[in-house]
């Protein structure tokens, strides 16, 4: 039998606690964010529609990360790119969605990221 890691139990504890309370409609989809070691994952969910909208990661072709190459900085420049997409696709307002994470470094740097291109939440 594997035994679980108490972080990951606390962390889907949280996911489900955040996600009771929010909702992503068509007029203001949820901007979800999931870290691993290595990458970050931004996703621009309706969930009324069950539909990703828009999504980036630091494994995307489009990606490449500027001067800054560390994970903030690549952090920062994937949540420019969602922007940029949400742009494209017609979305400026969302909610967003830590998944779990606390508000700091990458995630925040993220948040950040999208914010300066033009996302509002």
């Amino acid at each position: 039998m594997a035994k679980t890691n108490p972080r990951t139990v606390a962390r889907a504890k949280r996911v489900r606690r955040i996600r009771k309370k929010i909702t992503g409609t068509s007029e203001r989809p949820r901007l979800r964010v999931f870290k691993s070691n290595k990458h970050i994952y931004a996703q621009i969910i309706d969930d009324v529609a069950g539909r990703t909208l828009a999504a980036m990661s630091t494994i995307d072709k489009e990606f490449a990360v500027g001067e800054d190459a560390s994970k903030t900085g690549a952090a920062k420049a994937v949540g420019m790119k969602i922007a940029e997409r949400a742009k494209a696709a017609g979305i400026e307002d969302v909610i967003f969605d830590r998944g779990g994470y606390i508000y700091h470094g990458r995630v925040k740097s993220l948040s950040e990221g999208a914010r300066e291109g033009g996302l509002k939440f």
